[in-house]
């Protein structure tokens, strides 16, 4: 078992082309024990938001904290805390923050 506070994982840059303001935190993933999953804390400073992409697994996300958005088939859809999203592998989408303050979410993923 593990167990954590997430400001005990340092938040990295997010270094994809295109990223603007995001951080990850990685905390709970293979080296943990998990081998089906990945859970991750982003963090979305003001102004800030992912590129447009896609991938070939699936996306499960909970927003926690902000105010943002999805991209959805040309479409920003809002976000606020307590959203949950399923992005089925292969759909394109980025996320961005459209509030003044941190948009923060879960964002968990096959390993």
């Amino acid at each position: 078992m593990k167990i954590l506070h997430c400001q005990d994982i340092a938040a990295e840059p997010v270094t994809t082309e295109g990223a603007q303001g995001v951080t990850i935190r990685w905390l709970i993933t293979k080296k943990d024990g998990a081998p089906g999953f990945a859970m991750r804390l982003f963090e979305i400073a003001p102004d800030g938001g992912t590129p447009l992409h896609d991938h070939g697994n699936e996306h499960e996300v909970f927003v926690l904290e902000g105010e943002g958005c999805v991209w959805r088939e040309g479409r920003e859809i809002p976000l606020k805390p307590g959203n949950a999203v399923f992005v089925p592998a292969g759909e394109r989408h980025c996320f961005r923050n459209t509030g003044r303050s941190a948009f923060k979410f879960l964002c968990m993923v096959p390993a």
